[in-house]
């Protein structure tokens, strides 16, 4: 069976930085937030397998009923770009936060558990 071909965005839209932030803050204080999101803008792409992103996570996939998903399937159906996941490595509990992508994420590993994604790490 053929995989679909997944493209992506050179880097993360100016509207994902705003919204890891508005994620993170949840997590930590405003301050470590912006300073976060600050690192994830001057970081190069990296890329890892979706599956791993789920383990080192500890999330699961929303599958294809979550209408965020939807919308990214459909994108990715289309040929269109997607923008790359932001990430954020909490060292006190051992966990990775995507910060932003997550809808992305799961859209990604419908068509393809192995397919490498684009992501800023910090």
């Amino acid at each position: 069976m053929k995989k679909t071909k997944i493209k992506w965005l050179d880097k993360p839209k100016k509207h994902d930085y705003p919204a890891a932030e508005s994620f993170l803050s949840l997590t930590m204080d405003t301050h470590a937030a912006k300073a976060v999101v600050s690192e994830l803008e001057n970081v190069k792409i990296t890329n890892f397998a979706a599956k791993d992103i789920f383990r080192a996570s500890g999330l699961s996939s929303l599958g294809g009923t979550n209408s965020h998903v939807e919308k990214d399937q459909a994108r990715i159906m289309r040929n269109e770009k997607l923008s790359p996941l932001m990430l954020y490595r909490d060292k006190t509990h051992g966990k990775l936060i995507i910060a932003d992508g997550y809808h992305r994420l799961c859209a990604v590993y419908s068509f393809d558990e192995d397919a490498m994604i684009p992501c800023k790490i910090v």
